[in-house]
């Protein structure tokens, strides 16, 4: 019984080079295949003219050059960009693509930050956060990973020169193919965005973390902790239930001990919920112990769920006292809220699919 070709993208450097030994071919076909398919990205294997017909033939035979397909695409008023995808079996993913703030890399700056996702859906249902709301599918392939970047970047035309793993899902859940898909986005011969570039999120999953750590690359490192205690935590994410702040701390102390990046905590201030300021200094004591910067996000509004965010003068409040005990910390002004892909808003709604 013959199988539906493979997409290309999903296939490794190593496992390519293993195919292409059995075929008989010379080593040096290999890095012609690569360089067909990621620096010319070409959408037909007829086009990799530097191939003999019988390898191209092959080549078709076995793997795919095709693409998710682009269902919806939004434009938010400050040039954010949603993208709504449909996969091969059907299923729906978001990216989106954030520009470059003028304030902080100046208006001529080519910056462009991707947001992508990792699984179709999310299995963590916390609790200020739409990507959860349909619960989780499935994880995505290293090349649905892979062909976010591909596809925006021919899309729009634009270099994608950042990434964060922040979209739908839990990467860390997702850890083997999230790898696979880096291996591919980080090499010279693939994508070629630096490690220092690529931001991987996680909502506290201790083990992995401590697997990520093992990692040669220099990776950075988001934690969305929004909860100074386990009793804020718990409240709006159930997986501190699993793994509780102190082992979370634990496993990050593990990760600073052998990365030179500095760890980032996310914290999206909610009212009444985690935006005291006796939260605040007990964040400045974990963000100190581990010499981690805090990135403050007001929280973004989200249909069907309640909760708020604090008033601007809360807001700078909290900033404020953890400035005074020496932590780096920013408060984001979100972007893309206005086509619902600002933080937390990555969510697949009925009218999005046709």
């Amino acid at each position: 019984m013959r199988t539906e070709p493979l997409p290309l993208t999903n296939v490794s450097r190593e496992e390519l080079a293993g195919m292409v030994q059995v075929w008989g071919e010379p080593a040096f076909r290999t890095k012609q295949i690569l360089q067909w398919l990621y620096e010319k990205r070409v959408s037909s294997f007829d086009e990799m003219t530097n191939l003999g017909l019988s390898l191209r033939q092959r080549l078709s035979e076995h793997f795919s050059l095709a693409r998710p397909e682009l269902v919806k695409r939004q434009g938010s008023k400050d040039t954010t960009q949603k993208f709504l995808f449909r996969l091969h079996d059907g299923r729906m993913i978001e990216c989106v693509l954030i520009p470059a703030s003028p304030a902080l890399y100046g208006e001529a700056s080519d910056r462009h930050t991707l947001c992508v996702s990792s699984q179709v859906g999310c299995a963590y249902d916390c609790k200020f956060c739409a990507s959860g709301l349909a619960g989780f599918t499935r994880n995505l392939t290293s090349g649905e990973i892979i062909d976010q970047v591909l596809e925006t970047e021919r899309l729009t035309g634009q270099r994608v020169n950042n990434m964060v793993f922040m979209g739908m899902g839990e990467p860390l859940a997702n850890l083997t193919n999230l790898l696979k898909a880096i291996d591919v986005i980080n090499a010279p011969w693939g994508i070629g965005i630096g490690a220092r570039r690529l931001t991987i999120s996680t909502s506290g999953l201790a083990p992995q973390i401590k697997k990520l750590a093992e990692q040669p690359l220099q990776i950075r490192l988001a934690i969305s902790l929004h909860g100074a205690t386990d009793a804020v935590r718990e409240r709006i994410m159930p997986v501190n239930r699993k793994y509780p702040l102190a082992r979370l701390l634990e496993a990050l102390s593990y990760y600073r001990e052998r990365k030179k990046q500095r760890i980032t905590f996310e914290y999206i201030l909610i009212e009444g919920v985690n935006d005291a300021v006796e939260q605040a200094h007990l964040l400045a004591q974990h963000a100190d112990r581990l010499g981690a910067k805090v990135n403050l996000i007001p929280y973004n509004t989200v249909e069907g769920l309640t909760w708020k965010r604090p008033t601007e003068s809360q807001q700078e409040a909290f900033l404020s006292t953890l400035k005074r005990a020496g932590v780096a910390a920013t408060l984001r002004r979100e972007k893309g809220h206005d086509i619902d892909a600002a933080c937390g808003q990555l969510r697949l709604k009925e009218e999005q699919s046709v």
